[in-house]
């Protein structure tokens, strides 16, 4: 099975799990990271998450994989929070947090540059919409945006 049908599958399977214990699902990812494999489940809600409710989580999603066991190879599963750089995926990401600082980041360069500065419009029509700090208004292609991450300043 491929990487991307199993971040699919198990977001899927993770689902019902993580909103029954009142959470968000923000996001699902299957990595290698050198010689090892990396299921990785982010959870979220308003007032933070800590380790309790990763530990729950962990629990039950595992449970549930081994039930199914859609993973042919051996990896390490990860339960936590998305912290305050969370990327943002869905539709409703980029409601909430429409009017705050962005870095998106490209698969290819535009203008010999892959990084991006700005304060998030929206998603327009399937475009990833910022305005910089001189007010000038630049549109990506969804599909050819590799991230996009809030900027934390302390």
């Amino acid at each position: 099975m491929s990487k991307k049908k199993i971040d699919e599958l198990v977001a899927e399977m993770a689902l019902p799990i993580v909103e029954k214990h009142g959470y968000e699902l923000v996001d699902v990812e299957f990595v290698k990271e050198g010689a090892s494999w990396y299921l990785r489940i982010y959870i979220d809600k308003p007032e933070g998450i800590g380790l309790d409710d990763c530990q729950v989580v962990s629990e039950d999603v595992s449970a549930e994989l081994d039930k199914v066991d859609p993973i042919e190879q051996a990896y390490f599963l990860e339960v936590s929070s998305p912290g305050l750089d969370r990327p943002l995926k869905k539709e409703k990401d980029f409601i909430k947090y429409a009017g705050e600082e962005v870095e998106v980041k490209t698969y290819k360069a535009i203008d010999n540059t892959k990084v991006f500065e700005g304060d998030l419009v929206g998603l327009i029509d399937n475009k990833i919409v910022i305005t910089d700090k001189n007010g000038n208004r630049s549109e990506f292609e969804k599909d050819k945006v590799a991230s996009v991450k809030r900027v934390i300043k302390f």
